[in-house]
């Protein structure tokens, strides 16, 4: 056993937010929510808004196969997504790696973390993606 200093633990009442991957594995079990904003574009990846608050944007991402981001970071923004179907694969740049996504697996962001997304897939995907402060995209060459 080993002693954690009182300032390292969080105190019930000090927590105001909820964890972004939380906010989008919440938001990718609740299909009533978005399930409307639904959509399939064959000519680019589509994105919806589900909601906006003062601490947050969560946004509906579909991805034929095929269909990728450019390689890019979300500026000053912190995040999360989910995968709610398919399978999407994760380039992380600055660690060299690479992640299979499948249902119900999340990852999350800060700032300047620079990654690709892609559907390598035979079958459709759709994720859930949690932006804090505000959804911003830089792509690199």
């Amino acid at each position: 056993m080993f002693a954690v200093p009182e300032n390292t633990v969080a105190r019930a009442g000090s927590l105001t937010a909820k964890h972004p991957s939380r906010i989008a594995a919440e938001v990718a079990l609740d299909r009533d929510r978005w399930k409307g904003l639904l959509r399939y574009d064959p000519v680019e990846r589509f994105a919806a808004l589900v909601e906006r608050t003062d601490d947050h944007e969560v946004w509906l991402m579909s991805w034929l196969p095929g269909q990728s981001t450019d390689l890019h970071d979300h500026g000053s923004a912190t995040g999360a997504f989910t995968i709610v179907s398919g399978v999407l694969t994760e380039t992380v740049m600055r660690a060299g790696v690479t992640h299979d996504l499948r249902p119900g697996q999340s990852r999350v962001f800060a700032p300047n973390y620079v990654h690709q997304v892609v559907n390598n897939g035979v079958d459709p995907a759709v994720s859930i993606h949690v932006y804090r402060t505000t959804r911003e995209m830089r792509t690199y060459p």
